[in-house]
């Protein structure tokens, strides 16, 4: 089976384009297997963040491994992103929620840690401090101010790359015009349906890396109604799968891969881990490239609308 690849951060360091999505998933076993699983395909990369809940199933799982593995495995072979979640914005608390992360991941660094949103929630209050009109009650701490402290988390060793996820071109802007240490990548939804030209493209300008989250779209959310769309089922996906005998996801998750961005499906079967990891041994031409073009509908899964209301909101 083909490796995966790497792409290359700004400061040098190395990404691979796959990894593993863990959101939405806390039972220990589950999780555990599912990661086991993916170190045996091949994966190495897992996207992780505070506000999951899992970590300390996904150290354990890692952990294991490499001690099972007889010395074959090490900690510098696996790349571990986390996030520093909207209630941990001021410059302590950024600290503190990496101190909390390791603990639960049971490591001594992150490869990778971001600014989960840019927007900041009332601290001390809970992990979704809602107000009376039911909407998250911000926090008055600029994002300028949370990326600061980042920073710092490199400078003392804690994480070895910084950057930011969900963040628009203006704030991302502010923080390549104000940082000491670039941002080396933005972790935001990208899929079929919300292709997100225009941010992808000033990113990949920028020498900033693009990560893409819900990459297959969220079929599985609650929120979602049945008449939504869903990319899986698109016909110039299922085309695209037929002529070269693939799956739906393996084309989907190859057009982005072609498209230059980090790519982290999130699965708990191990089936799909590994039928996920097998996008490396074929290409989309550019004319079957250019048919992502004819996706009409623009979806966005993610849209956080009980945020919508803090000022630091990323989207229109």
């Amino acid at each position: 089976m083909p490796s995966i690849n790497n792409l290359k951060f700004s400061n040098g360091l190395e990404i691979p384009s796959l990894g593993l999505g863990t959101y939405k998933e806390e039972k220990e076993d589950v999780l555990v297997d599912a990661v086991k699983a993916a170190i045996k395909s091949g994966y190495r990369h897992f996207d992780c963040a505070h506000i999951y809940f899992n970590e300390q199933h996904i150290g354990k799982a890692i952990r294991d491994t490499i001690a099972e593995s007889n010395g074959a495995l090490k900690r510098e072979d696996f790349f571990i992103t986390s996030k520093c979640w909207n209630t941990y914005h001021s410059r302590e608390k950024v600290h503190l929620c990496l101190d909390q992360i390791l603990q639960r991941l049971g490591l001594e660094y992150l490869d990778l840690y971001l600014i989960h949103w840019p927007m900041g929630f009332k601290e001390d209050a809970g992990d979704y401090p809602l107000g009376e009109d039911g909407k998250m009650i911000p926090s008055d701490i600029h994002y300028l101010d949370t990326y600061k402290a980042m920073e710092e988390c490199v400078r003392n060793g804690k994480t070895k790359s910084i950057g930011v996820s969900n963040f628009n071109i203006k704030q991302l802007e502010d923080v390549l015009a104000n940082g000491e240490i670039k941002p080396v990548c933005n972790q935001v939804e990208v899929n079929p349906l919300f292709q997100n030209a225009e941010l992808i493209e000033f990113c990949q300008k920028k020498n900033i890396v693009v990560v893409a989250y819900a990459p297959l779209g969220a079929p599985d959310r609650a929120w979602l109604k049945t008449e939504d769309p869903v990319p899986l089922q698109h016909p110039i996906v299922l085309n695209l799968a037929k002529k070269h005998n693939k799956s739906p996801a393996q084309i989907i998750l190859r057009w982005l891969l072609q498209r230059g961005l980090v790519v982290i499906p999130k699965s708990v079967n191990p089936t799909r881990i590994e039928e996920n990891s097998k996008i490396f041994d074929f290409n989309l031409s550019s004319e079957e490239m250019t048919e992502f073009k004819n996706f009409r509908d623009q979806f966005r899964f993610y849209k956080f609308e009980v945020a919508d209301k803090h000022q630091f909101y990323p989207f229109e």
